[in-house]
């Protein structure tokens, strides 16, 4: 067997960036870990030094992105723009994070198999933003832009809004369906928040 780098996340990157690409040309289900070694042109056995599973590769593919997500947001947060443009460039951060990954990505999190990995991704990118939502919100405040009585809720049902438009991507509804979806997602921020019409533009 050949001897893995001094550095393991080289020899894990490209692992998962094998995955990745096989999941989407192959299908999750219709890739298996013979063929991700044999593309790799190494052994089963290196890549069970790594991995335990198919399963776990997924997990930790979701996690990566999850981190460049939460990267960008924490980037987005700290920026000079007006709360309610922060609260438009999130979403569109998070429906653009999704479509960079690939459709095949979203639906095998979707498929009736890995509902708990999709559960459990909620739960972890819902911890991993919060924080971040909340900043926003209490910014908005701050500055008289926003009117929220208790920012904990109103994040909670702007994530929902975010799941409505992650649905609509995973169902491939038609581009003008989508259009409207966002539209209406802007709307029912604005009233969460207090905000007029027309102040929040979501972009993705």
């Amino acid at each position: 067997m050949a001897r893995p780098p001094q550095d393991p996340q080289i020899r894990i990157n490209e692992i998962l960036d094998t995955a990745k690409y096989l999941f989407s040309s192959k299908g999750y289900f219709g890739t298996t870990v013979s063929d991700i070694a044999k593309k790799m042109g190494v052994t089963q056995g290196m890549f069970y030094y790594y991995f335990k599973s198919k399963e776990e590769i997924l997990e930790e593919l979701l996690k990566r992105q999850t981190a460049i997500l939460v990267s960008e947001v924490r980037e987005m947060t700290y920026s000079s723009f007006l709360p309610s443009e922060k609260l438009g460039l999130l979403t569109g951060i998070i429906i653009k994070s999704i479509r960079a990954q690939g459709m095949e990505l979203l639906d095998t999190v979707y498929h009736e198999k890995n509902l708990h990995i999709k559960n459990k991704l909620i739960q972890e990118v819902t911890g991993l933003l919060t924080p971040w939502g909340l900043r926003i919100l209490e910014e908005g405040q701050r500055c008289g832009e926003f009117k929220v009585e208790h920012p904990p809720t109103s994040w909670s049902f702007i994530l929902l809004v975010n799941e409505f438009l992650i649905d609509a991507l995973y169902e491939k509804i038609a581009d003008d369906l989508l259009e409207l979806r966002v539209r209406l997602a802007e709307s029912l921020i604005e009233r969460v928040v207090g905000l007029p019409a027309g102040k929040i533009h979501i972009l993705f």
